[in-house]
């Protein structure tokens, strides 16, 4: 299973979930899908949540008990 820290990560950026789907380009449903776990990024989206947070993709995104 892939855990994310994106629901944290927006909350210290002080972003609501539109700010951020609006920054990476996608609807606001699509990241409340993600920050449930339900919904598994593709590259291209995880490299675009990467960069809004200055992370590198592997501290936002990992396998459960990877952590």
């Amino acid at each position: 299973m892939l855990i994310n820290r994106v629901k944290e990560l927006r909350a210290r950026y002080n972003l609501t979930q539109g700010n951020l789907a609006e920054k990476i380009g996608v609807t606001r449903q699509t990241v409340v899908s993600l920050e449930k776990g339900s919904y598994v990024p593709s590259l291209l989206l995880a490299m675009n949540i990467a960069e809004v947070f200055n992370e590198p993709i592997e501290n936002i995104f990992y396998k459960e008990g990877e952590e």
